[in-house]
């Protein structure tokens, strides 16, 4: 007989405690930590995420050739990845003060508009991403295969904007 776990109340939790951890480290002082010590880990999150680009399109194609145990490798992967990110990016916004954008006019603009769209989705695809995942390993193939159609270019402009916003914001660090 097999096992299934609701893991539902595992994915609203996380779902609503990663945001959450974010955004007080966003309103928290950080003058206990004023030393540049984590200054290196902007450009290593650019680098995870620029990595996790690359396994999501793997992946993606993996599956369109029916590869599925390189895709399950590769989006297991891109999973580890992420959360490697996301451990590098609270690391170093409870350290560091957040970087204000410099650029004036349109680029601006720009500028804003992909930070706020990459914050939304990035926010959002945590539950889907957890969701999507959990129907693969429990092997409910057609609901993941519903989700997955939404969860993995949403995931991938998370992970492009992400590096885009670092570099647009580079200069200002």
């Amino acid at each position: 007989m097999e096992k299934t776990y609701n893991l539902k109340p595992v994915i609203i939790a996380v779902s609503i405690i990663i945001p959450v951890v974010v955004a007080v480290l966003y309103l928290m002082p950080k003058e206990a930590f004023a030393t540049d010590t984590f200054a290196f880990l902007p450009r290593v999150n650019a680098t995870l995420n620029s990595i996790a680009t690359i396994l999501l399109i793997a992946a993606g194609w993996a599956v369109k050739v029916k590869k599925f145990e390189l895709h399950k490798k590769l989006m297991l992967s891109a999973v580890g990845v992420s959360v490697l990110f996301l451990l590098s990016y609270v690391t170093y916004h409870a350290t560091s003060e957040s970087t204000v954008f410099g650029g004036e006019g349109v680029i601006r603009v720009v500028y804003l508009f992909i930070l706020l769209t990459h914050i939304v989705l990035a926010i959002a695809i945590v539950p889907l991403v957890l969701i999507t995942l959990s129907r693969a390993l429990s092997q409910k193939f057609d609901k993941h295969k519903r989700i997955a159609r939404w969860t993995l270019p949403l995931w991938l402009y998370v992970t492009i904007t992400g590096v885009i916003v670092y570099f647009m914001i580079a200069p200002y660090y």
